[in-house]
């Protein structure tokens, strides 16, 4: 049976405005638009008053504001037929409506692109892990679940498909980076599970000639130092790139993470990428990430090294076989088409 209809469910918080709709997280604007490309979408979605920068290029988002609206939301996609049920990530939003997919017994897959058990205790405390675990035992054990690394669920009972931002443009044109002095970016959010806070008191500390940018949320964020430049936030694919070709070094100080868009694309630029040591595993074969441990000795040792040995790197890079968003989002098609129920 050919299931053309999909219903993603979402806990994202999405702002609507003359019948459009707006979301601030890229990756979860990508997916609804690009799989509607090979399925007819239908986006489940929380709403929010506040303003988004995102614009959602679907015709057919549905903002619920509060739990009860967002689960009648769900039921009323039952009278639709042939119908595959995608839930991202498991919050209590997305767990309370598995359980009524379950109940009803819809074909459901779930998509899981970082650790939720590392994101609670990060954000909670480590007494709320309890909480998710239950949730995601539950959902996990009875959908067909998508990953995008490993680690986060069974090898052998899970569809691992290689998430990526990346088109044509990324590996075009490439610029030669600027090496008169230590050039760091940061791409992500301003949040404490990113170890954003904890590298920017490192920098601070840091008495090398340096400079430092963050593409994030600024406006949220009293921090003052002039070596210190706040971008805004970006999704415009052309200024990023720019944005990377005028650094040297992408640094991703993250406490945790799945599979960052954030570092292949500092690779397809050409551009090394410093992680800590709590994140290690996301390098799997690629060449142009370093893993240095979370002190300021240890990452101005591996900062130097590169910089000393920038062109050596860069010449290695080319080896990467990055994947791409086209790849990503027909690998997710493909496995939805075909598994069976």
């Amino acid at each position: 049976m050919f299931y053309k209809n999909l219903i993603i469910i979402n806990n994202e918080k999405i702002f609507t405005e003359n019948n459009n709709f707006y979301c601030d997280n890229l990756d979860l604007k990508i997916l609804p638009e690009e799989l509607n490309k090979y399925h007819e979408v239908k986006y489940i979605v929380r709403f929010s008053s506040q303003k988004k920068d995102q614009k959602i290029n679907i015709k057919n988002v549905n903002p619920s504001p509060n739990i009860f609206k967002f689960i009648y939301s769900i039921y009323k996609t039952f009278k639709t037929t042939n119908a595959t049920y995608l839930i991202i990530s498991i919050t209590p939003y997305t767990f309370f409506s598995f359980l009524l997919l379950f109940l009803f017994k819809k074909r459901t897959f779930t998509y899981l692109f970082s650790s939720g058990h590392e994101e609670y205790e990060h954000i909670l405390g480590k007494w709320s892990v309890w909480i998710y675990d239950l949730m995601y035992k539950i959902v996990t054990s009875n959908s067909k679940v998508i990953v995008c690394h490993e680690r986060l669920y069974s090898k052998d009972k899970s569809h691992l498909v290689y998430i990526s931002r990346l088109d044509d443009m990324w590996l075009l044109n490439q610029k030669k980076a600027q090496l008169d002095k230590v050039r760091f970016l940061y791409v992500g959010r301003m949040s404490p599970e990113k170890g954003i806070f904890d590298f920017i008191n490192m920098f601070n500390k840091m008495n090398i000639e340096k400079k430092f940018s963050i593409v994030g949320n600024p406006e949220q964020h009293e921090i003052n130092n002039k070596n210190i430049k706040f971008y805004g936030y970006i999704a415009d694919p052309h200024l990023l790139i720019d944005i990377y070709d005028k650094h040297n070094i992408t640094i991703l100080p993250s406490f945790t993470e799945a599979t960052p868009y954030v570092v292949d694309e500092s690779l397809s630029r050409k551009r090394p990428v410093i992680i800590f040591d709590d994140i290690k595993y996301i390098v799997r074969n690629k060449i142009g990430i370093f893993v240095t441990q979370r002190d300021l000795n240890s990452f101005l040792k591996t900062s130097k090294y590169i910089m000393d040995n920038y062109n050596e790197i860069q010449k290695k890079m080319e080896k990467n076989v990055l994947p791409t968003k086209k790849s990503m989002i027909k690998q997710i098609s493909d496995i939805i088409k075909l598994e069976d129920s």
